[in-house]
Protein backbone atom coordinates (compact mmCIF):
# COMPACT_ATOMS: atom_id res chain seq x y z
CA UNK A 1 0.00 0.00 0.00
CA UNK A 2 3.26 2.02 1.08
CA UNK A 3 4.05 2.27 -2.66
CA UNK A 4 0.52 2.25 -4.20
CA UNK A 5 0.23 5.87 -2.57
CA UNK A 6 3.87 7.00 -3.00
CA UNK A 7 2.90 6.63 -6.60
CA UNK A 8 -0.19 8.83 -6.60
CA UNK A 9 1.02 11.23 -4.19
CA UNK A 10 0.53 14.45 -6.23
CA UNK A 11 -2.46 13.43 -8.10
CA UNK A 12 -4.00 12.30 -4.79
CA UNK A 13 -3.49 15.62 -3.35
CA UNK A 14 -4.91 17.78 -5.92
CA UNK A 15 -7.89 14.83 -5.92
CA UNK A 16 -8.40 16.29 -2.05
CA UNK A 17 -7.49 19.85 -2.50
CA UNK A 18 -10.85 20.05 -4.69
CA UNK A 19 -12.91 18.10 -2.37
CA UNK A 20 -11.87 17.96 0.69
CA UNK A 21 -14.39 20.19 2.86
CA UNK A 22 -17.43 19.00 0.45
CA UNK A 23 -20.44 17.91 2.43
CA UNK A 24 -21.90 20.01 5.56
CA UNK A 25 -22.44 17.01 7.04
CA UNK A 26 -18.74 15.86 7.46
CA UNK A 27 -17.60 19.22 8.41
CA UNK A 28 -20.56 18.69 11.29
CA UNK A 29 -18.75 15.63 12.10
CA UNK A 30 -14.92 17.01 12.37
CA UNK A 31 -16.79 19.96 14.44
CA UNK A 32 -18.14 17.62 16.96
CA UNK A 33 -14.97 14.98 17.08
CA UNK A 34 -12.98 18.94 17.92
CA UNK A 35 -15.16 19.85 20.37
CA UNK A 36 -14.86 15.97 22.19
CA UNK A 37 -11.06 16.56 22.37
CA UNK A 38 -10.18 20.06 22.20
CA UNK A 39 -7.91 21.17 24.96
CA UNK A 40 -6.95 17.86 26.34
CA UNK A 41 -4.11 16.96 24.54
CA UNK A 42 -2.87 16.29 20.77
CA UNK A 43 -4.88 14.93 18.29
CA UNK A 44 -3.73 12.56 15.72
CA UNK A 45 -4.45 12.35 12.57
CA UNK A 46 -3.64 9.30 11.04
CA UNK A 47 -3.39 8.23 7.41
CA UNK A 48 -3.27 11.85 7.05
CA UNK A 49 -2.76 12.04 3.36
CA UNK A 50 -1.06 15.58 2.15
CA UNK A 51 -2.52 16.94 5.06
CA UNK A 52 -5.20 18.49 4.41
CA UNK A 53 -7.33 17.91 7.37
CA UNK A 54 -4.83 18.06 9.92
CA UNK A 55 -4.43 21.62 8.81
CA UNK A 56 -8.33 22.21 9.46
CA UNK A 57 -8.07 20.29 13.25
CA UNK A 58 -5.53 22.77 13.51
CA UNK A 59 -8.31 25.65 12.55
CA UNK A 60 -10.29 23.95 14.92
CA UNK A 61 -8.31 24.81 18.16
CA UNK A 62 -6.70 21.27 18.39
CA UNK A 63 -3.12 20.87 18.51
CA UNK A 64 -3.27 18.17 15.98
CA UNK A 65 -0.52 16.47 13.93
CA UNK A 66 -0.12 13.99 11.14
CA UNK A 67 1.05 10.27 10.61
CA UNK A 68 1.02 8.60 6.94
CA UNK A 69 2.90 5.45 5.93
CA UNK A 70 3.55 7.21 2.51
CA UNK A 71 6.65 9.29 2.80
CA UNK A 72 5.65 11.10 -0.54
CA UNK A 73 2.33 11.55 1.11
CA UNK A 74 4.00 13.22 4.28
CA UNK A 75 6.61 14.96 2.00
CA UNK A 76 3.91 16.65 0.38
CA UNK A 77 2.28 17.72 3.68
CA UNK A 78 5.41 19.41 5.10
CA UNK A 79 5.38 21.31 2.17
CA UNK A 80 2.44 22.35 2.03
CA UNK A 81 1.73 22.96 6.13
CA UNK A 82 5.45 23.60 7.18
CA UNK A 83 3.75 24.81 10.47
CA UNK A 84 2.43 21.33 11.38
CA UNK A 85 3.99 18.28 12.57
CA UNK A 86 4.51 15.06 10.17
CA UNK A 87 5.56 11.96 10.62
CA UNK A 88 5.90 8.75 8.33
CA UNK A 89 4.50 5.79 10.77
CA UNK A 90 2.22 3.18 10.91
CA UNK A 91 -1.46 3.15 12.35
CA UNK A 92 -0.65 -0.44 12.91
CA UNK A 93 2.84 0.68 15.55
CA UNK A 94 2.66 4.06 16.35
CA UNK A 95 5.64 5.42 17.78
CA UNK A 96 4.02 6.94 20.82
CA UNK A 97 3.48 6.68 24.57
CA UNK A 98 0.51 4.67 25.89
CA UNK A 99 -2.52 6.89 26.61
CA UNK A 100 -0.47 10.07 24.93
CA UNK A 101 -3.22 11.16 22.97
CA UNK A 102 -6.60 12.95 23.20
CA UNK A 103 -8.01 12.20 19.98
CA UNK A 104 -7.17 9.72 16.62
CA UNK A 105 -9.10 11.17 13.61
CA UNK A 106 -8.98 8.07 11.28
CA UNK A 107 -10.19 9.22 8.23
CA UNK A 108 -10.59 6.44 5.70
CA UNK A 109 -7.14 5.79 6.66
CA UNK A 110 -8.79 1.78 7.51
CA UNK A 111 -10.02 1.46 4.10
CA UNK A 112 -7.35 -0.80 2.71
CA UNK A 113 -6.43 -2.89 6.00
CA UNK A 114 -7.28 -6.39 5.32
CA UNK A 115 -10.09 -7.13 7.89
CA UNK A 116 -8.22 -9.39 10.24
CA UNK A 117 -6.07 -6.46 11.22
CA UNK A 118 -8.42 -4.49 11.93
CA UNK A 119 -8.73 -5.24 15.53
CA UNK A 120 -4.82 -5.07 15.88
CA UNK A 121 -5.68 -0.98 14.65
CA UNK A 122 -8.05 -0.77 17.30
CA UNK A 123 -5.85 -2.32 19.70
CA UNK A 124 -3.33 0.35 18.94
CA UNK A 125 -5.55 2.92 19.15
CA UNK A 126 -6.84 2.02 22.84
CA UNK A 127 -3.34 1.74 23.61
CA UNK A 128 -1.98 5.30 22.75
CA UNK A 129 -5.67 6.95 23.57
CA UNK A 130 -6.09 8.98 27.43
CA UNK A 131 -8.95 7.83 29.20
CA UNK A 132 -11.56 9.81 28.14
CA UNK A 133 -9.98 10.12 24.56
CA UNK A 134 -12.30 10.10 21.22
CA UNK A 135 -11.39 8.79 17.91
CA UNK A 136 -13.56 10.05 14.50
CA UNK A 137 -13.55 7.07 12.39
CA UNK A 138 -14.48 7.38 8.14
CA UNK A 139 -15.06 5.13 5.91
CA UNK A 140 -17.35 3.61 3.62
CA UNK A 141 -20.59 1.86 4.55
CA UNK A 142 -21.68 -1.04 3.11
CA UNK A 143 -25.81 -0.34 3.13
CA UNK A 144 -26.51 -2.46 5.71
CA UNK A 145 -25.17 -5.54 3.80
CA UNK A 146 -22.15 -7.68 4.44
CA UNK A 147 -18.51 -7.06 4.45
CA UNK A 148 -17.32 -6.03 0.56
CA UNK A 149 -14.54 -6.00 -0.97
CA UNK A 150 -13.92 -3.28 -3.95
CA UNK A 151 -11.77 -2.12 -6.45
CA UNK A 152 -10.14 0.98 -5.29
CA UNK A 153 -8.23 3.00 -7.81
CA UNK A 154 -5.22 2.91 -5.07
CA UNK A 155 -5.61 -0.97 -4.09
CA UNK A 156 -7.83 -3.11 -2.89
CA UNK A 157 -10.73 -1.78 -0.50
CA UNK A 158 -13.98 -2.65 1.83
CA UNK A 159 -16.78 -1.28 2.58
CA UNK A 160 -17.77 -2.27 6.43
CA UNK A 161 -21.20 -2.15 8.23
CA UNK A 162 -20.86 -0.18 11.05
CA UNK A 163 -22.35 -2.21 13.26
CA UNK A 164 -19.44 -4.71 12.77
CA UNK A 165 -16.65 -1.96 13.21
CA UNK A 166 -18.16 -0.91 16.33
CA UNK A 167 -18.11 -4.75 17.70
CA UNK A 168 -14.75 -4.56 16.80
CA UNK A 169 -13.82 -1.69 18.72
CA UNK A 170 -16.21 -2.69 21.80
CA UNK A 171 -13.84 -5.78 22.22
CA UNK A 172 -10.67 -3.32 22.09
CA UNK A 173 -12.36 -0.88 25.10
CA UNK A 174 -14.12 1.22 23.15
CA UNK A 175 -17.91 3.07 23.71
CA UNK A 176 -20.36 3.91 20.65
CA UNK A 177 -20.81 7.95 21.45
CA UNK A 178 -22.66 8.09 17.81
CA UNK A 179 -22.85 7.18 14.28
CA UNK A 180 -24.03 9.12 11.14
CA UNK A 181 -24.18 7.46 7.34
CA UNK A 182 -24.65 9.82 4.38
CA UNK A 183 -25.01 8.87 0.44
CA UNK A 184 -22.39 10.07 -1.83
CA UNK A 185 -22.36 13.36 -3.26
CA UNK A 186 -21.78 13.93 -6.94
CA UNK A 187 -18.26 13.22 -7.91
CA UNK A 188 -17.68 10.68 -5.10
CA UNK A 189 -17.84 7.32 -5.64
CA UNK A 190 -21.41 5.98 -5.42
CA UNK A 191 -21.06 4.46 -1.61
CA UNK A 192 -22.98 4.86 0.83
CA UNK A 193 -20.33 6.73 3.56
CA UNK A 194 -19.88 5.89 7.10
CA UNK A 195 -19.06 8.07 10.30
CA UNK A 196 -18.13 6.18 13.73
CA UNK A 197 -17.36 8.33 17.25
CA UNK A 198 -15.79 6.19 19.41
CA UNK A 199 -14.59 7.10 23.43
CA UNK A 200 -12.05 4.94 25.41
CA UNK A 201 -13.71 5.28 28.93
Amino acid sequence: MTAAYDAVAVQYAEFVREIWDGDPLDRAAWAAFADCVRGRGPVADLGCGPGHLTAHLRSLGLDAFGVDVSPAMIELARAAQPSLRFEVGSMAALELPDSSLAGILSWYSMIHTPPAEVRGYFAEFTRTLAPGGHVLLGCFESGGGPLTEFDHKVTTAYCWPLDELASLAFEQGFVEVGRMYREPTEGERRLRQGRLLLRKP
